[in-house]
C-alpha cells in the first residue's frame, strides 16, 4: 500500500514576536532576495508570525532594512571614523590594517550581513539603494581619508585615487571573510580563523606594494586582533 503521511498541523502563529527575531528573518531575506523584491509577507513567513505583527515593530519594508543595517553600520562607522583622524601619525600601512582588522570584527561572524551588502551591490540595474549607500558612504570617506593622508605624508603613490583603492582593499576583505575560512583550510591545512589571517595579512602584502611609494620597503610588523 502506498504511503501517505499525515501533515502536521501548523498550529496558531504567534500573537507577538520579538522585533531582534524579525531582524534576523529581514537579513536573511533582504540577503537573498534584496530590498526591492523582498516582501514582507516573506518575512513574517520566514520569522513563523503573522505580516501585521511587523507592523507593531516597523513602519514599513524601508524602515526594517534600516533597522537590519543599524544593528552594524555605525559600530563600524565609529570605529572607522576614529581611524581616520589625522593625529594618527602611524604608517598608513598599519591604518591599513585596521581597516581590515574593522571589518574582522564587526563582520566575521555575520555571514548574513556581509551577503546583503554584497546582494544590494550587485544585484539588478534600479542601482545601488540609497538606504545602503547613506550608510555605506561615510564609512568609505573615512578609509579614503586614509589614503589621501598616506599621499600627503609621502607614504602612498600619488596617483592613487583614495576612493578607488578603498573600493578595492574593502571588497577583498569581504571576500577574504565569505571564502578563506572555506577554502584555505583544505589547501592548507590550517584552522578556519588562521587561514582568514593569514589571507588578510598576504593581502595587505599584496595591495600595499601596489599603493605604497617605495614597494620594496616591507610591511611593518601587523598587531593580531587581540594585541
Amino acid at each position: 500500500m502506498p504511503f501517505h503521511p499525515v501533515p502536521r498541523p501548523r498550529g496558531p502563529k504567534p500573537s507577538r514576536i520579538a522585533a531582534s527575531q524579525l531582524l534576523d528573518a529581514a537579513q536573511a531575506v533582504f540577503a537573498q532576495e534584496g530590498l526591492q523584491a523582498a516582501s514582507l509577507r516573506a518575512i513574517a513567513r520566514k520569522a513563523g508570525c503573522d505580516p501585521s505583527l511587523i507592523y507593531y515593530h516597523f513602519a514599513s519594508k524601508e524602515v526594517l532594512f534600516q533597522a537590519v543595517l543599524a544593528r552594524r553600520f555605525p559600530a563600524v562607522l565609529a570605529d572607522m571614523h576614529l581611524l581616520a583622524d589625522p593625529a594618527d601619525a602611524r604608517p598608513t600601512a598599519l591604518r591599513l590594517w585596521d581597516v581590515l582588522l574593522i571589518y574582522h570584527r564587526h563582520l566575521k561572524d555575520d555571514p548574513g550581513m556581509r551577503a546583503l551588502i554584497r546582494g544590494e551591490i550587485v544585484r539588478g540595474a534600479e542601482g545601488l539603494s540609497p538606504l545602503l549607500a547613506d550608510q555605506i558612504r561615510p564609512l568609505t570617506a573615512s578609509i579614503s581619508q586614509v589614503f589621501a593622508q598616506g599621499i600627503a605624508r609621502g607614504e602612498v603613490r600619488p596617483e592613487i585615487q583614495p576612493m578607488l583603492a578603498t573600493f578595492f582593499l574593502a571588497k577583498m576583505q569581504l571576500e577574504i571573510l565569505d571564502v578563506l575560512p572555506t577554502v584555505l583550510p583544505v589547501l592548507m591545512d590550517v584552522p578556519p580563523e588562521a587561514a582568514v589571517m593569514t589571507g588578510m595579512r598576504a593581502w595587505l602584502d599584496i595591495f600595499w606594494r601596489g599603493v605604497a611609494l617605495d614597494p620594496s620597503q616591507p610591511l611593518p610588523p601587523l598587531p593580531s586582533p587581540c594585541d
